[in-house]
């Protein structure tokens, strides 16, 4: 399976939002809103966003906070060792979702509670919903259970996740699809889990394959601490 076996791994610190890429900041650095639900006002996700205009956004961000991008948007590499934005690797997605808990959700093993937490099939009407307006796992972060699925900076390979090193794996070199986790407003609670893993090709053009689903946010290396 997918999923299968835990492993341990480990990580350098990183920052990562607290909530998905809103569509207001998302238009405000490119210059456009690709979304199917549009806001309102009222700070929804961006979504009908491939894997590159993600990473084309991360790197417009750090751009305008006078850090280095991360992507060749050429070659589609990512230099990890840049101080500027980027998508989260798997198991930084995944790491940050746990929250230290071992469970199903960052919650606890019941999906009976995910309402709380997240919008999904059962709660979402069909459609986004506002960033940060349920309850955030214990670091602090809204909406990992649900709203959009996340592109990772992983490129997917059914077999491969159970095989990353144990420091700071970044997946396949190569492959068709990127990663997407934490569910969305169309999944089942069983796919909003923080195991559950998925993929899509990093460019789609067909709505009809969910890409009214897929938002992002993102991550940078934490700042080294001063000398002394």
């Amino acid at each position: 399976e997918a999923e299968q076996p835990a492993h341990e791994i480990r990580l350098d610190a990183f920052l990562m939002d607290t909530c998905e890429v809103t569509q207001a900041s998302y238009q405000a650095l490119m210059g456009r809103n690709p979304s199917k639900a549009r806001d309102g006002g009222e700070g929804r996700p961006v979504e009908q966003v491939d894997w590159l205009a993600a990473v084309t956004y991360c790197n417009m961000r750090s751009v305008r906070e006078g850090l280095t991008p991360c992507y060749n948007l050429e070659t589609l590499a990512c230099d990890f060792e840049a101080d500027g934005y980027r998508l989260p690797t798997e198991a930084e997605w995944e790491y940050a979702c746990r929250a230290g808990s071992t469970t199903a959700y960052a919650f606890g093993p019941n999906p009976a509670g995910l309402a709380e937490y997240a919008w999904f099939r059962d709660n979402a009407s069909k459609t986004t919903h506002p960033v940060g307006r349920k309850r955030p796992n214990p670091w602090g972060l809204h909406d990992m259970h649900g709203n959009v699925a996340e592109w990772c900076h992983d490129v997917y390979d059914e077999n491969a996740y159970a095989q990353h090193g144990s420091r700071n794996p970044h997946g396949p070199g190569q492959g068709d699809e990127r990663v997407l986790r934490g569910g969305s407003w169309r999944t089942s609670a069983e796919a909003c889990r923080s195991s559950a893993r998925a993929s899509e090709t990093p460019r789609f053009a067909d709505a009809c394959f969910g890409s009214d689903a897929y938002g992002f946010r993102c991550v940078r290396r934490a700042p080294s601490p001063p000398d002394g």
